[in-house]
């Protein structure tokens, strides 16, 4: 029971992380009907915003676990305003244009760009990994025992910071006029821009939200969970983030949080699970197939709800 319990914390906190980035995803396919494969690679040039912000403001060890989640604060900050800008930028550049071609043409689009990021990304910071600078109090007082269960204090702030982000984003969609708006944008966007809403404005506002959500996952990522940054992290955790927001229903918030967190919980009873012994001698290790369980998460969703676990289906008028 223990060794359970310790995998659904480590679960809830890597889900955290694919679910910030999965929200991304599903926002600009919800207003756009575009999959921004871009996206991974936000949260790719987060990580990497985080750690020379974190760099540039000397960032060392702290004494207390207070005083660091304070001098992380402005890191995640600046983290989150560089990548809505470079959202911002992404489609105004990118997509805009190709706002009446095909969609074969945007996704085409979208690929060139997560290359030219990932690409770029390589010339600018260099292939080699970067190494986040350690803040948080190591020893005893980085953890937390709850019973013979042991939490860390970084998981709990990570998992904590992606609610706080989540209910923000819950508020904005929910509660103001410009989430009115993108609901009403992904509804059906000619009588949207009838009614007076500035589209563009809207899809652009979704960009910059999605991308910030992503850099803020790629901060507490580098800074939290797997300390080292590099060009091609974004490949990887886009593509998963991308598989949890289908298997939570593409188009659908609740559904990406959802899948995120069940990708986490099953990525890490696989990597946890241990090994089987062989009649012949053998041994069958689970953990080397952790990154194969999104795939077959995802293809045993889609046989059972093609649309995601909270997925709606929208049959098209013709």
């Amino acid at each position: 029971m223990d060794q359970f319990l310790q995998q659904i914390i480590n679960g809830i906190q890597q889900g955290s992380i694919y679910a910030l980035i999965a929200l991304g995803y599903t926002m600009v396919y919800g207003v756009l009907g575009l999959i921004n494969f871009a996206h991974g690679d936000v949260f790719m040039i987060g990580s990497f915003v985080g750690f020379y912000t974190a760099k540039a403001m000397r960032l060392s060890e702290k004494a207390t676990f207070g005083e660091a989640m304070l001098a992380l604060l402005p890191v995640l900050i600046v983290t989150m305003i560089v990548c809505a800008i470079l959202g911002l930028l992404i489609e105004r550049v990118a997509y805009r244009p190709l706002r009446k071609a095909s969609r074969l043409t945007a996704l085409i689009t979208a690929i060139g760009v997560s290359l030219l990021l990932a690409n770029s990304a390589q010339l600018l910071f260099g292939a080699d990994p970067k190494f986040y600078p350690s803040v948080t109090p190591q020893g005893e007082d980085a953890t937390v025992m709850l019973g013979k269960v042991t939490m860390a204090k970084d998981q709990m702030v990570l998992v904590g910071a992606a609610i706080v982000l989540m209910a923000i984003l819950w508020y904005i969609v929910n509660r103001t006029k410009v989430g009115q708006a993108m609901r009403a944008v992904q509804h059906d966007t000619q009588a949207a821009a009838l009614m007076g809403i500035n589209v563009d404005g809207v899809i652009s506002f979704t960009f910059g939200l999605g991308a910030a959500l992503a850099g803020a996952a790629g901060m507490l990522f580098g800074a939290f969970t797997y300390s080292q940054v590099f060009p091609l992290l974004g490949v990887q955790m886009g593509l998963k983030a991308f598989v949890a927001a289908v298997v939570g229903g593409i188009g659908s918030i609740p559904g990406a949080v959802v899948g995120g967190l069940l990708m986490g919980l099953s990525e890490s009873f696989v990597k946890g699970a241990p090994k089987i012994l062989l009649p012949g001698g053998g041994a069958f290790e689970p953990s080397r197939f952790t990154d194969a369980v999104a795939f077959v998460l995802l293809i045993v969703i889609l046989l059972l709800r093609p649309a995601g676990l909270l997925g709606k289906f929208a049959p098209e008028k013709v």
